[in-house]
């Protein structure tokens, strides 16, 4: 194997693809941000300008190309921002998601800070328009002076930075200058001028508190006071080069500045890693509401997610995803959407969007085009509007039962209303543990992480960790954590994700029961995948009257909705396509599940099948709790770079500027390297047997992503070609539904006659055409709501209907003489015309 090839096989199996830092460029100086939506009456510390990026390490790989524009956006999604000693400096996370063309994610985790701008360009230029927007202000309130109203006119929304500044000449900086005090204003012989700075970290896995641990002991090394053990460069190389994936069903433990971070993956019978914190979601909505997001979700609403907390906007998001098992998300998914994609909000089809609220900012601000279909989360009031006529998720109240029952074993309230606070945030009331100082006792820690202590040693342990606690000591020096805190965060980390483990297992066990016998009911019809692919659109390949002759009846509605929706037809395409292929993994997992449940399943009869409660919470969540509390493989330790004399220099405070000659590419001194490429070489020999059995991979991979087709890269794109690009595809796929959703209601009238089996089948044909109604619906409502200007309550299709009775109105009252014919004729020609032009608009 090359080298090329080695390296791209190891990066396959790294830890983290990237790493990021977003900040200030002082060279091209501040950029003012048009799309964040702001108002130039703001202070200029308070308004948001166009964040860089500043180094991204490495420049790229060939599996996972870096978008740089939309990891900068997803970073900081409301640009730099700046502050002043006076205010709260913070530092904050979030996390965010990519998609590549082929559909596969990977995931951000940002941490960011404020650092102290040492620019004079940048401080100059602050102070500057500071000035300016106090002598604005001043005019712009002043109404005695008709001058100072034409003063106004002038906005600095329309000049560019530089235009800005040498506007001033000699004598209005002089008069300038003697504004101060004013809020808001920013004075440099008086303030300190601070900036948003973000360190993120891109990996394949949702490694959700290893990131956050590795980012934050980045950061905590570089503003404390001592320097840290080794240059930062050392520990960024590590992570991007030198730490492996864990493999499946193991965990790895890997070394950050202050202390070790242990990370964990499920095994090939265990459900995929989630680490989003569901928790959190749970206390932040509640089980009822809960419950309801998730059933829009499953019918594939549109679902509008509000937060001023990015990372809550995730949590949710994620959370939503995660409990589709097995089923999976095909529509658009932008858990963070910056000012400038709002637009995305006409986008006419499925969609799951998190946008961040200011303070004080009213519903009417997003202009919503249509509401009918429209699920609206609240994050931070604790509030679902969910569409009308949402049927109830089967088994509703016994579900919620459940669900409550798993919180409250872990002391949370299923009422939802309350706020958590990250596991790694410090808090004031927590008591200073004394300092963990001594090697002896940091070893203890670590062998009790790997489980390498013994029973007396191990009470010793905790009687060192319950002294600690009940002690208290002196102050940290800075960067480091008392013994109390590291582990707390280690319980707190446990306990989060047993509880996820047990929440998810609730929900998968709901649809083992539900489609337990689904196979049964697959239609394989085709002879070989190229006829099935040929013949997608005509085929139909899942017996859903059959299907549902067999469901309880208080199932039907949700069920006969379900079974029209896009992720349940491409779960179906993918078990038809597992004859000639293997199967998609999850898929995979599921099948297993069903096959090992059924063989201790006596009642097949779904009708009188009662609520069956989950019967593995506890197993399930002890496989992570054993693979947390003992790292199976550890990676290779941080260690000196072959950097040059001066390199590497620490300076409190400030994020130094990292060595590009040692982060561009890593050398190959890490072990796992050989072992990946070892593993590799076998590859070639499994295709060349999967292209015996006749796949056509290309074929297949292109039905798996047909319906992906709007990628995440082209959506995150701000410009007016991409948004112009965007919209047409939008209609594009209106047009298709239309012709398909069409064609199968005529289909299915048409073949009732034929389909008559003796079970019951006329109900369960007439509930399947109102489901195909209720969609042909949604669907009008869609294509009228999308670019709709205006509108008359929720529904955009009846929007448009009252503006057309309304121009009919007005056309037809000069018009009411007898034998006005041609008159009449006209004016309905006109009041087609006018909602021709409207839709022309759209």
């Amino acid at each position: 194997m090359s080298g090329t090839a080695a390296a791209t096989a190891a990066a396959s199996c790294r830890f983290a693809h990237y790493f990021v830092v977003c900040g200030v460029d002082a060279d091209t100086g501040l950029e003012p941000d048009d799309g964040a939506g702001e108002s130039f009456e703001q202070s200029p510390v308070r308004r948001s300008f166009k964040s860089k990026l500043l180094v991204h390490y490495p420049e790229n790989t060939d599996r996972n190309p870096f978008s740089k524009d939309a990891v900068n956006m997803l970073c900081m999604p409301r640009g730099l921002s700046f502050r002043t000693q006076t205010d709260r400096l913070d530092p904050q996370f979030h996390s965010f998601t990519l998609s590549s063309d082929d559909g596969t994610r990977s995931y951000g985790f940002v941490h960011t800070f404020y650092e102290e701008v040492t620019s004079p360009q940048i401080i100059t230029a602050m102070h500057t328009l500071s000035q300016m927007h106090h002598v604005e202000h001043q005019s712009s309130s002043s109404s005695s002076s008709p001058s100072s109203s034409a003063s106004s006119a002038s906005s600095p929304s329309t000049s560019s930075m530089d235009s800005l500044v040498s506007s001033l000449d000699e004598s209005d900086t002089e008069s300038l200058a003697a504004v101060s005090g004013c809020a808001g204003s920013f004075d440099p012989a008086r303030d300190t001028l601070y900036v948003s700075k973000a360190l993120c970290l891109l990996t394949p896995l949702p490694f959700l508190q290893a990131s956050r641990q590795f980012l934050s002991q980045l950061h905590l090394a570089a503003t404390s006071q001592t320097a840290p053990p080794l240059p930062l460069e050392s520990y960024i190389h590590n992570i991007l080069y030198e730490v492996p994936l864990p493999p499946p069903g193991r965990s790895l433990r890997f070394h950050g500045v202050h202390r070790p971070i242990v990370c964990q993956r499920p095994g090939p019978g265990e459900l995929p890693l989630g680490e989003y914190p569901l928790g959190e979601a749970f206390s932040l909505l509640g089980v009822d509401n809960m419950v309801q997001l998730l059933t829009c979700a499953f019918l594939e609403t549109q679902v509008l997610l509000c937060s001023q907390d990015y990372q809550r906007l995730m949590t949710v998001a994620e959370g939503i995803t995660t409990l589709l098992f097995p089923f999976q998300w095909q529509h658009i998914y932008l858990p963070i959407v910056s000012p400038p994609l709002h637009h995305l909000l006409d986008a006419p089809m499925p969609f799951l969007i998190g946008i961040q609220r200011r303070d004080g900012a009213q519903r009417s601000s997003l202009h919503l085009p249509h509401e009918a279909n429209l699920c609206i989360v609240d994050i931070d009031n604790h509030c679902v509007e969910a569409p009308e006529d949402l049927p109830m998720f089967p088994n509703q109240a016994e579900l919620i039962q459940e669900l409550s029952e798993v919180l409250l074993r872990f002391g949370l309230s299923p009422q939802g209303g309350v706020i958590t606070k990250p596991p790694t945030t410090p808090t004031t009331n927590t008591p200073a543990s004394p300092r963990v100082s001594s090697l002896v006792l940091e070893d203890l820690m670590e062998d009790r992480r790997n489980g390498n202590l013994g029973g007396e040693e191990l009470a010793v342990l905790e009687r060192l960790q319950a002294l600690a606690r009940r002690c208290g000591g002196g102050k940290m020096s800075d960067g480091e954590q008392t013994l109390g805190h590291v582990f707390e965060e280690e319980e707190e980390e446990l306990k989060a994700a047993k509880l996820n483990i047990q929440l998810r297992e609730v929900f998968a066990g709901r649809f083992s029961a539900m489609f337990g016998r689904y196979d049964e009911f697959v239609i394989h019809s085709a002879l070989d995948l190229d006829s099935w692919l040929s013949n997608r659109e005509g085929t139909f390949s899942f017996d859903k009257g059959s299907f549902l002759s067999v469901q309880p009846t208080t199932h039907l509605r949700f069920m006969s909705r379900f079974l029209e929706t896009s992720m349940f037809s491409s779960f179906v395409d993918g078990k038809v396509i597992s004859r000639w292929a293997e199967r998609d993994p999850l898929q995979q997992l599921f099948d297993n599940r069903l096959e090992k449940e059924g063989l201790y399943d006596t009642d097949k009869d779904s009708h009188n099948c009662h609520y069956r409660k989950c019967t593995t919470l506890f197993e399930s969540a002890q496989a992570t709790e054993r693979r947390l509390l003992k790292a199976d493989h550890t990676a290779i330790h941080p260690h000196l770079l072959d950097m040059r004399i001066g390199q590497g220099r620490h300076q409190p405070g400030y994020f130094p500027k990292l060595q590009a000659d040692v982060l561009v590419q890593g050398h190959n001194t890490n072990k796992w390297s050989s072992r990946v490429t070892a593993s590799r070489r076998s590859e070639p020999k499994r295709s060349t047997t999967a292209d015996h059995s006749g796949v056509d991979n290309e074929q297949r991979q292109k039905h798996t992503f047909m319906r992906k087709n709007l990628r995440q890269a082209k959506l995150l794109d701000p410009s007016p070609q991409a948004v112009t690009q965007t919209h047409r595809e939008f209609v594009d796929g209106l047009l298709s539904e239309c012709r398909l959703k069409t064609k199968r209601m005529l289909m299915e009238r048409m073949g009732k006659e034929s389909v008559d089996l003796g079970q019951g089948e006329a109900n369960i044909t007439g509930l399947q055409e109102n489901t195909l109604i209720h969609g042909l619906c949604d669907l009008l409502e869609r294509t009228w709501g999308h670019g709709l200007q205006l509108k008359q309550g929720k529904s955009a299709l009846w929007s448009h209907l009252l503006h057309y009775q309304a121009a009919q109105g007005k056309t037809q009252t000069p018009a009411e003489s007898p034998g006005s014919n041609g008159s009449e004729q006209r004016t309905f020609d006109e009041g087609a015309l006018l909602l021709r032009g409207s839709l022309t608009q759209t």
